[in-house]
């Protein structure tokens, strides 16, 4: 049995994320419409997806704390971020506290969808329009100041794309093994303690 849970404070985006996420096929859907609340709930209930809001009932981007929060008690689940602020910079924070996604609140439900199906897989989410703002603040400087191989930047330009080892392999006609193992040396050069950490590395620098 899936399970998503949604922290928002606004009933109308309550009631969207719920049909769209029974859309998606999850069998069941709790809300929770503030930051303690929502994470009394996430211990709670363990759900397979979270999204969360970054302003909730007035407290500034207390989403962002909430998100530290969760990914304290669980490096796993995916947390999708539902803001309605489309500021690269707040976006650029909400990955690095540890989000798989983001989706402003004006995208329609197919992208909220698209979005949805894309982070329940652990696979990082950001528009491609936003993607190109975040990397424009500069968050490129990591990798460019890593000295990466040419097939260490392939290989983080297909991760940024959400490619999984196996169609790395492929795309790039190595071994898994071979990804595997260029993947350990770019966590070692771009400091990034996981996987995870690494996708969203790739995200913040993938064009």
């Amino acid at each position: 049995m899936s399970v998503a849970l949604v922290i928002d404070d606004h009933p109308i985006v309550l009631e969207g994320c719920r049909r769209v996420l029974l859309d998606a096929g999850f069998d069941e859907v709790v809300e929770a419409a503030a930051p303690l609340a929502g994470f009394k709930l996430f211990r709670r209930v363990r759900p397979d997806l979270v999204i969360v809001d970054l302003s909730i009932r007035g407290s500034g981007l207390a989403g962002l704390s909430l998100i530290r929060r969760l990914r304290l008690a669980d490096q796993r689940t995916p947390i999708l971020v539902f803001s309605m602020h489309g500021d690269p910079v707040i976006a650029r924070r909400a990955l690095k506290a540890g989000a798989t996604g983001f989706v402003v609140k004006d995208s329609g439900p197919k992208t909220l969808l698209e979005a949805i199906e894309k982070v329940r897989r652990n696979q990082p989410y950001i528009a491609h329009d936003m993607a190109i703002q975040v990397a424009l603040l500069g968050s490129r400087s990591r990798a460019e100041q890593a000295d990466l191989t040419t097939r260490e930047l392939q290989t983080l330009s297909l991760l940024g794309e959400g490619r999984s080892y196996t169609q790395i392999a492929g795309s790039l006609g190595v071994s898994y093994k071979t990804v595997a193992n260029t993947c350990s040396n770019l966590k070692d050069k771009l400091n990034a303690g996981s996987l995870q950490d690494l996708v969203r590395v790739a995200v913040m620098h993938h064009v």
